[in-house]
């Protein structure tokens, strides 16, 4: 499919023009980043509740007519290492783990959640796995691509707690330059040589917003599901007036989309349309806004249920439909009850399409509290619990994940942005050079991958783990080897800062007998414990 002969080209200036312009058009556009004043408070009240137990009832039902006995609940520490690992991307600290130790009352595993979602970390490493679905992990064109300034606007968005909604609007709407209104990267990251692949960006936005494939489309009707070529190209014809100015993306009405026939090579126009809810389109707006609003509609259940989806997905480490980007059309949907998806859909949308609610209702749930280790050996039993959500997914960390959690257990501080700048500066550093060599997921990062012996290598041998392994006064190795405690506490505190837990008593025996064996050589003990703690099997999953 091509668009007819306006579109703009960078190559058509001389690059120093160019560059110069941009320059000049960024500086004027620095402003701060505009935060949506209509965020919503996350407040836990009766419908919260019900919410809850919505998703509870319905588990229960399942596990009852399956005869299915779900696994027990997960130990609050568990829980605390599940949950930092699933919000901020790393293990907790020491300091957090004796923070949270000093919280009284029951409700304490929910006012942490609150505490994590309001720690701008959250919010940090939320955008980062959001914006693979949005814009993938390529740098792009960067004289009109910025994905740096992407993720910090997406970042600014969630921690304002903007509605989701209003998100997704802005984001497939937006106009202006790439600096200046960094939404509109999602439409620059669609750029190649200076022509905009708006399949790319019709393709992208049903998988990302409604949870589907219609890419297949843009050539032929879907073999397997509903859509049909006229489906895709009636959407792409949306995107057909948007282009990419020296002053960045604009709408142009005077643009007409074209498509060439396969057959006669003939070309011709195609106008605007939605595959099904038309009447959920307003008659005000530019094609994009139209779209936004279509897409975004309380009528489109595809909008609520591919985002609860999504971010239970990442909550768990897999999505409750698999693959994240390809659910049933609410159609099709042969059960006469809602599912997990409608449920927290519903109240989704009820709730202002508020991000942070609908998380801390699946933290809340029983579900997520329970533990991956089944009471039945039987691996026919296990993933048969698996399959119906009777325990919690066993899923490797991301790279990501793996070297925060070294970094962080390297410190008995918390390592956040608050930390001084050496400290902040080395965990950003050494995550791009440990994702780099540990190997990215991209941005199928919520489909099944497995680990390598390179893998396994990096984390025993790797320089990183040489340099955080060895005591020094100012890492926890070091710090901890110099503790004046009993051999058990130093020990209890090495499984601590690692692995978020105490030792059992078989491992506290193991590892007791070699400091008792060189009572002068705490330090090198220490570094071997350390050492064995990184490399077990425990270290790299999410359990």
């Amino acid at each position: 499919m091509k668009l007819n002969s306006h579109n703009w080209k960078l190559a058509c200036l001389p690059f120093g023009v160019v560059a110069l312009v941009i320059s000049l058009v960024a500086w004027a556009s620095s402003s701060p980043i505009n935060i949506s004043s209509k965020a919503p408070l996350t407040a836990e009240g009766k419908s919260f509740s019900q919410t809850v137990m919505q998703v509870d009832r319905f588990f229960e039902k399942q596990w009852s007519e399956n005869e299915i006995t779900p696994a027990r609940i997960s130990n609050d520490h568990l829980l605390l290492r599940r949950l930092s690992l699933a919000l901020h991307g790393t293990i907790p600290s020491l300091e957090e783990i004796r923070e949270f130790d000093s919280m009284q009352g029951e409700d304490r595993l929910e006012r942490w959640t609150q505490k994590l979602l309001a720690d701008r970390r959250f919010a940090d490493y939320f955008s980062e796995r959001l914006a693979r679905a949005y814009v993938g992990v390529s740098g792009g064109q960067f004289i009109i691509y910025r994905r740096d300034r992407f993720k910090a606007w997406l970042s600014e968005q969630l921690q304002a707690n903007t509605p989701y909604n209003e998100l997704a609007r802005e984001l497939i709407a937006g106009e202006g330059l790439w600096t200046g209104d960094p939404q509109t990267n999602y439409i620059t990251a669609a750029s190649t040589e200076g022509n905009l692949d708006r399949n790319k960006l019709t393709g992208n936005t049903v998988r990302a917003f409604l949870g589907q494939r219609i890419d297949c489309a843009q050539c032929h009707d879907h073999p397997f599901d509903h859509w049909k070529q006229s489906d895709f190209e009636g959407l792409t014809a949306y995107y057909g007036q948007v282009e990419i100015q020296v002053f960045g993306v604009r709408q142009n009405e005077e643009l007409k989309y074209e498509v060439e026939d396969r057959d006669t090579l003939e070309k011709r126009t195609v106008s605007p349309q939605v595959p099904f809810l038309p009447e959920c389109l307003p008659e005000e707006g530019t094609l994009r806004e139209k779209l936004a609003a279509w897409v975004t509609h309380p009528k489109n259940r595809r909008f609520e249920r591919a985002s609860a989806n999504r971010i239970w997905g990442l909550l768990f480490g897999v999505p409750y439909i698999a693959p994240v980007d390809d659910l049933p059309a609410p159609t099709d949907l042969s059960q006469s009850e809602p599912d997990l998806l409608d449920i927290l859909g519903d109240d989704f949308r009820k709730n202002g399409y508020d991000i942070k609610r609908m998380i801390q209702i699946i933290v809340a749930s029983k579900q997520f509290r329970l533990s991956s280790t089944s009471e039945n050996n039987e691996p026919e039993q296990i993933e048969r619990d698996t399959d119906a959500w009777a325990l919690f997914p066993l899923v490797r960390l991301r790279p990501e994940q793996v070297i925060g959690s070294m970094l962080q257990s390297s410190s008995l501080k918390t390592i956040d942005q608050n930390s001084n700048l050496f400290m902040r500066g080395r965990r950003y550093f050494s995550e791009l050079d440990f994702v780099s060599a540990y190997g990215d997921l991209g941005s199928e990062e919520l489909n099944d991958f497995p680990g390598t012996i390179p893998q396994a290598l990096l984390r025993m041998n790797g320089k990183f783990a040489k340099d955080n392994g060895s005591a020094s006064p100012l890492n926890s190795v070091g710090r901890i080897a110099q503790l004046n405690i009993s051999d058990e506490k130093r020990i209890e505190t090495c499984f601590l800062v690692c692995l978020t837990r105490l030792p059992t008593e078989l491992e506290s025996e193991h590892f007791l007998k070699q400091y008792q064996a060189e009572p002068n050589q705490s330090a090198k003990i220490t570094e071997d414990l350390f050492w064995s703690l990184y490399n077990s099997p425990e270290f790299s999953w999410n359990h």
